[in-house]
């Protein structure tokens, strides 16, 4: 049986939110709805939602990547059969909901009968959410959502993307490295997509002393789809989040 759980928004269109927090208003606004006290309320109904909607999910593993690849892309029936073996041994899904790597992340989870989450945001261009969730969440704020990928997770899958897969990255990196977050694996899909950046991170961070050595230990790179599910799983069983 699957179930929806969708956030609902009653006024039905597009707010650009995150933009209206973040900018400075001038004049400043006299409607209180438009004012930051009253987003504080919104931004706390939002989080109550979403952590009343995941907080019996399980072990978790969320997969970033591109939006933009369509079904005959190798990377998506790649994010397919990771998905498939990760939602096989018990974990849940967990993607943005919308095309893409988040669509092949959920088709796959749902294939083997797995709990596949979408947590989709609200943007200009509106992104229809892909069919193949069985928890279906709509956020007005990034950060917001990004706080459910990153409380939820004992591991993440970065498949090729553009510049919101890269945020995403490096916020999972950053968290780790600064021990906000355990030491849940980083793995990072195709060699040949991140070889660019990760010689220059070597080239330029280390170099430069702006990483130290040891952080480029903080994620791995693999090729084969069993191989990327196999490290989740295996860290997952490991401490104690998955039975062996």
């Amino acid at each position: 049986m699957i179930f929806l759980i969708q956030l609902q928004h009653p006024d039905g269109f597009y707010d650009n939110e995150d933009k209206e927090l973040l900018q400075t208003p001038c004049p400043p606004p006299t409607d209180f709805t438009t004012q930051d006290p009253w987003r504080i309320m919104r931004i706390q109904g939002e989080l109550v939602e979403g952590f009343d909607a995941l907080s019996k999910i399980g072990p978790a593993v969320t997969i970033f990547g591109s939006a933009r690849f369509q079904s005959d892309n190798p990377y998506y029936q790649a994010t397919v059969d990771i998905a498939k073996h990760l939602a096989t041994a018990g974990m849940t899904v967990i993607s943005g909901g919308g095309p893409g790597i988040m669509e092949a992340a959920n088709q796959g989870a749902v294939q083997v009968h797995g709990t596949s989450v979408g947590c989709s945001i609200q943007l200009p261009n509106e992104q229809s959410s892909n069919p193949y969730q069985t928890i279906a969440l709509k956020f007005r704020y990034f950060f917001v959502r990004k706080l459910m990928f990153i409380k939820y997770s004992v591991g993440f899958i970065i498949m090729p993307g553009g510049f919101g897969t890269m945020d995403e990255l490096f916020e999972a990196l950053t968290l780790v490295q600064t021990d906000k977050i355990d030491h849940f694996p980083v793995v990072l899909y195709s060699s040949d997509y991140w070889r660019g950046l990760l010689n220059w991170m070597g080239e330029q961070m280390l170099k430069a002393g702006s990483i130290a050595p040891e952080d480029l230990n903080l994620f791995t790179v693999v090729d084969n789809p069993d191989e990327a599910a196999r490290i989740i799983i295996d860290n997952s069983r490991k401490h104690g989040f998955l039975r062996s």
